[in-house]
């Protein structure tokens, strides 16, 4: 009987190498960063890694022993200045990347799936996002999962863009 080639979703955990996982964010945002769009992930540290995935609940995606993808599903945040993430229904994605290397297999639209059903579970009726308002491809790949782009916000001195916030109703 073949192996299941299906990579694992699991929470993050006290074993991860945290500089693996961020060399892996650093890889998939290289392309932004290549574009002239400053995105936290493209020069975060290690421990800025574990204090985005410390915002809510972390999860690595595995390929074998290699990771493959990252993200991070964000409770209602009452402080944000996001006035949508302060709704007690909304849950929020950051963190959300593939590794170059395993772009191509869907290992986004299962990442994006599990992350669905995990926000349905905790009781979020909402999902919600932001990304760069000049990445295109990132917000037709989004309204394509059933976004849509319902405000804007501006993160800069921290990125050098400004930003679409982008939901979809669960």
């Amino acid at each position: 009987m073949p192996l299941d080639p299906s990579p694992l979703i699991r929470p993050v955990c006290a074993e991860d190498d945290l500089t693996r996982i961020t060399a892996l964010i650093h890889a998939a945002y290289a392309p932004h960063a290549a574009q002239g769009l400053r995105y936290w992930g493209t020069h975060q540290t290690v421990e800025d890694t574990a204090k985005r995935f410390a915002m809510g609940i972390g999860l690595v995606m595995l390929e074998g022993d290699d990771y493959v993808g990252t993200a991070t599903l964000r409770r209602p945040q009452p402080e944000s200045a996001v006035v949508l993430y302060r709704d007690p229904q909304v849950w929020s994605l950051s963190q959300f990347c593939i590794a170059p290397s395993a772009k191509g297999k869907g290992y986004g639209k299962l990442l994006h799936t599990h992350l669905l059903d995990a926000a349905r579970q905790a009781g979020a009726t909402t999902l919600a996002l932001d990304t760069a308002q000049p990445a295109t491809a990132l917000i037709a790949m989004y309204a394509s999962w059933g976004y849509r782009v319902v405000g804007e916000c501006d993160w800069r001195p921290f990125t050098n863009y400004p930003s679409v916030v982008m939901a979809q109703p669960l």
